[in-house]
């Protein structure tokens, strides 16, 4: 009995030594195989991990010096590993840039990394003559889907660099060329100046900006009009409409924040042209990818035609780049994300109106709680911006008078909409939006003193 244990012993042994040695074996030939991608994820893995004291990052395209990455540090934070705090810092509330997203995506680090080859997709177009990736296109139809906001059935989607780029696509894709007058471009008060700015910088025989919508009320059925409607809207994120009706007149809706972290979702859109953006959907901004939902074949050929004339179609390492995010953001159908998202700018709305409540000098826009069909039921708000107004009188600066309090927004009128509105960010990192309610509060607490004093 003692030999037959013996004997099994020594078979186990053999055979556990024989499976070790076909493992390493085999780990042996995948590093082997995998050198140039080992190389390339042990790089950004090094860079990543500095961490400039928790105030700062370090990128693998960021500078080197004596043969180190340097840190970039956040706002307010300065020295050669970001750990010091400028203490007369101001609160810098004028970006849109939505780096509240940045801790989603580091507990998300390995689903999201991407490596590409040197040779990767070299080509002016993909394997079918395109130069939109199909597998991108069912994967934004895939999100908005999920989301609940859009309607993407039976339509057609061009990529574009952003919204930006898209918005103007569409203006020239959508004004007339058989007019004897110009195409007026117009957009309801308050409004994104880039509405503004793009279509002065970019105007034609065929279009012109025409301001406010009020101004064509009584003749919107004798000019052709393009009408931007931004929804939720930016700077007060209102859910709007179209104003202007009639058989010469075009919507383009800008949903660049129709998504659960900012808005309800009352129903999915289902406007002839949709806009949206990654940049608020995910954070990443600085990849400039954005598409456009449409419902009229003319429309998508004309857009298609002007972004082929403008760039020859979207980069294919920032169609690479949003097709990975949009994997990552979909392996649970996106609820990680727009909760995180909807909780994180709920949090910041309530907190900054707690403080604002408590002036007389200081209002902010209402925005109600309403019924959301993505989360099922009455939401608070959540909106990316505060559209701040100054109501004394005597403040007829609100710029102003938020720079003596160290405080930095946009001013009002570049929204067309007087010196008096303010719009501040809240779309930052968790330490700038600190900073920003720190400063409110002492903002306020002043005001309280000075009623008291009297």
């Amino acid at each position: 009995m003692a030999k037959m244990h013996s004997s099994c012993y020594a078979v186990c042994l053999l055979a556990s030594m024989i499976v070790n040695i076909l493992l390493m074996t085999q780990q042996y030939k995948v590093r082997n195989q995998l050198t140039w991608s080992q190389n390339a994820a042990a790089e950004a893995e090094s860079v990543a991990s500095i961490s400039c004291s928790g105030n700062g990052r370090a990128y693998v395209d960021g500078l080197v010096v004596d043969g180190k990455p340097v840190c970039e540090c956040n706002s307010c934070f300065q020295g050669p590993d970001c750990s010091q705090f400028i203490t007369d810092c101001p609160a810098d509330a004028d970006s849109g840039d939505p780096l509240f997203l940045e801790p989603y995506w580091m507990r998300h680090a390995a689903s999201s990394a991407l490596l590409v080859a040197g040779w990767h997709r070299m080509s002016y177009t993909f394997s079918d003559d395109t130069s939109i990736s199909q597998v991108l296109d069912q994967h934004i139809r895939t999100l908005h889907a999920a989301a609940k906001n859009a309607i993407t059935d039976g339509k057609y989607i061009v990529f574009g660099a952003g919204s930006t780029q898209l918005l103007n696509a569409a203006v020239f894709a959508l004004s007339s060329r058989n007019s004897s007058s110009r195409t007026r471009v117009v957009a309801s008060t308050p409004y994104y100046p880039l509405y503004k700015k793009q279509t002065d910088y970019f105007e034609t025989l065929h279009f012109e900006f025409g301001g406010d919508v009020s101004s064509l009320k009584n003749n919107s059925d004798a000019l052709d009009i393009i009408e931007f409607v931004t929804s939720p809207n930016n700077p007060d994120g209102q859910l709007k409409k179209a104003v202007l009706r009639g058989p010469t007149v075009k919507a383009v809706y800008d949903h660049a924040y129709y998504w659960p972290h900012f808005t309800a979702i009352p129903s999915p859109a289902d406007e002839d042209v949709m806009i949206f953006t990654i940049s608020k959907l995910t954070g990443h901004a600085g990849s400039r990818f954005g598409w456009a939902v449409i419902k009229d074949k003319d429309v998508y050929e004309g857009m298609s035609a002007y972004i082929s004339l403008a760039e020859m179609g979207l980069s294919r390492d920032t169609q690479l780049r949003a097709l990975k995010l949009l994997k990552a953001l979909l392996e649970d159908d996106g609820k990680e994300i727009f909760y995180f998202g909807y909780r994180r700018m709920m949090d910041r709305w309530k907190r900054l109106n707690q403080v604002i409540s408590l002036s007389k000098q200081f209002s902010l826009q209402e925005i109600s709680p309403q019924y959301c069909n993505y989360l099922d039921r009455v939401r608070e708000p959540s909106p990316a911006y505060a559209w701040l107004k100054c109501e004394r009188e005597e403040d007829t600066n609100c710029t102003k008078v938020l720079n003596a309090a160290n405080i930095i927004g946009r001013k009002g009128r570049v929204f067309n909409a007087g010196n008096r509105r303010v719009r501040l960010s809240l779309l930052k990192r968790q330490g700038d939006f600190e900073l920003l309610l720190y400063r409110l509060n002492e903002l306020v607490k002043k005001e309280y003193d000075a009623h008291q004093a009297v």
